[in-house]
Formats: C-alpha cells, structure tokens, sequence
C-alpha cells in the first residue's frame, strides 16, 4: 500500500508540473498573439493569468481579433 501511495505522489508532482508549464506557456502564448493583432499583449495575459486559467485563455481564444496578414476585407 505504501508503494501505491508514493507513486501516486510522484504523479501527482507530475501532473502538477505539466499543468504549471502549460499555465505559462499559455500566458507567453497569449501576450505574444495579442502583440501580433495588435491589441495590448499585457492586458491580455493578466486575463488569461487571472481569470480562472483555462477559461481565460479560452475567453482570449473567442474575443482576439482576426489575424491582419490573413484577413483581408
């Protein structure tokens, strides 16, 4: 049982490690999209950081505007 209690402990250090990288990858993410679109890229990642992580960076994936080297109206 004690075996089973320590790898449980070493994947949840895993798993909390994978989840920690992707939080900041995403912030870089999104602050480095919003500078491309031109909207203020540090606005953008103090969303995503603060507001409830995945759905920041989902709210930011829905609001950014469109891409101005693909839109062309």
């Amino acid at each position: 049982m004690e075996d089973f209690v320590i790898g449980m402990g070493i994947f949840g250090l895993i798993l909390g490690l994978v989840i920690l990288v992707l939080y900041i990858w995403s912030i870089f993410w999104a602050y480095k999209d919003a500078e491309k679109r031109g909207k203020p890229g540090w606005l953008v990642a103090i969303v995503v950081a603060f507001l409830a992580w995945p759905l920041g960076l989902l709210v930011w994936l829905l609001v950014r505007p469109a891409d101005s080297k693909t839109y062309n109206p």
